[in-house]
């Protein structure tokens, strides 16, 4: 049990809404302890954004091998890349190249474009709209599925899975959640081994195929490497997308009312909106490092071995990088700085496929709808639609 975090034990959020508005305990803590020590998890938190940008940057300082997880976080079998350094990090992420290069993204997106359009002919009948359950659970599962080469029509059974994976639970819930995770493990490796199998002998055009002709110091990919590497795109290509396009349409309804119809007149700003939705309400809120050795560079010794929390929900909000940052606005000329996608080696390999699914969807949601408005949220975000 030492060996997790909890943030929300940090933060001192009680439930799932104070996860999801975390800001304002931001804004005291730049104000009034920007490098924080706490005692019960017993690791350091930095708030500000130049020092959380130095964290994720600084690899010779601050190591991702930290031997320790937050809850929530993923635990496969091999050491996967977030958990590396240079070299060995580089070598590995090389694997994954392929996957999300430009020219593949490009060769993906009139897929993804019909997976959209699909989804919305699904609900063309509808006059209400649930974001997570219609769109933005079914899309990024379909997309990511596609792309390893697994059965999309499955995506309800990934999804189901990814659901446990991800639950970071509390400390008293802790060892039966893990328990139920090592069982999802275990049903998907049975799942994805024979799928392997038929690839290594007879490959097709897709990542999956890729990986099992792919040699990693000198050898080829064990089945057990690609079933993590499967694991965790499956979990990573749906989660992050699946938080981004419901924080698209929280952010446009609740957080500054009008900006769709903004879009509507302006679909040049897409773009734009999407990178300030980033900045504004990240996928994820926390990242974690270990002191590679004794340091003072933010103003408390840190020692080597600590943890360090390094809070990107907080720096992108850090007032002297991002005026009137707790202010969403897709006309703010540096929303790209954010760091939601992380910085340096450890940049998000997804970032660009999320950006281009989150893309696709509301320009796709811009040309059927005329106007959108908020019609509940409870579990889902419900959207009243006019269409044209």
């Amino acid at each position: 049990m030492n060996k997790i975090v909890f943030p929300n034990e940090i933060s001192g959020a009680e439930n799932l809404q104070q996860q999801f508005e975390p800001y304002g305990w931001y804004a005291e803590m730049r104000k009034n302890s920007p490098v924080h020590y706490d005692e019960k998890q017993q690791v350091w938190n930095v708030f500000l954004y130049p020092d959380v940008e130095r964290v994720l940057t600084d690899y010779h300082l601050f190591s991702s091998d930290t031997g320790k997880r937050i809850a929530g976080s993923l635990a496969l079998k091999e050491k996967g890349i977030t958990e590396m350094d240079p070299p060995d990090h580089g070598k590995r992420r090389a694997l994954y190249t392929k996957a999300f290069s430009t020219r593949t993204l490009q060769e993906w997106e009139p897929r993804i474009q019909e997976i959209s359009r699909h989804l919305l002919e699904e609900v063309k009948e509808k006059q209400s709209i649930r974001i997570l359950g219609d769109l933005a659970t079914p899309m990024p599962v379909i997309v990511i599925a596609d792309l390893l080469g697994v059965p999309s029509s499955d995506w309800m059974l990934f999804k189901q899975w990814s659901d446990v994976l991800i639950t970071s639970g509390t400390r008293e819930t802790y060892e039966d959640i893990t328990l139920k995770k090592e069982e999802i493990m275990k049903e998907m490796a049975v799942y994805l081994s024979p799928i392997i199998q038929e690839k290594r002998e007879n490959p097709a055009k897709d990542f999956l195929s890729d990986l099992t002709q792919t040699e990693y110091k000198g050898q080829k990919l064990s089945d057990r490497e690609i079933i993590d590497i499967a694991i965790s795109l499956l979990l990573a290509g749906n989660v992050t997308t699946s938080t981004l396009l419901f924080s698209v349409f929280y952010c446009f309804l609740l957080d500054r009312p009008g900006v769709y119809r903004e879009l509507r007149d302006n679909p040049e700003l897409v773009d734009q909106a999407i990178e300030e939705v980033l900045r504004f309400r990240p996928p994820a809120q926390v990242l974690m490092r270990k002191v590679q050795e004794d340091t003072d560079m933010f103003g408390s010794l840190m020692k080597k071995g600590e943890i360090v929390m390094a809070w990107l929900g907080s720096a992108n909000r850090d007032e002297n990088t991002f005026a009137q940052g707790d202010q969403f606005d897709i006309h703010r000329p540096n929303s790209n700085k954010h760091l939601s996608f992380g910085k340096g080696c450890h940049l998000c390999l997804g970032a660009p496929l999320s950006r281009l699914e989150a893309k696709v969807m509301l320009t796709e949601m811009l040309k059927c709808y005329s106007d959108i408005s908020i019609g509940g949220f409870e579990n889902d975000l419900i959207l009243h639609v006019t269409r044209d």
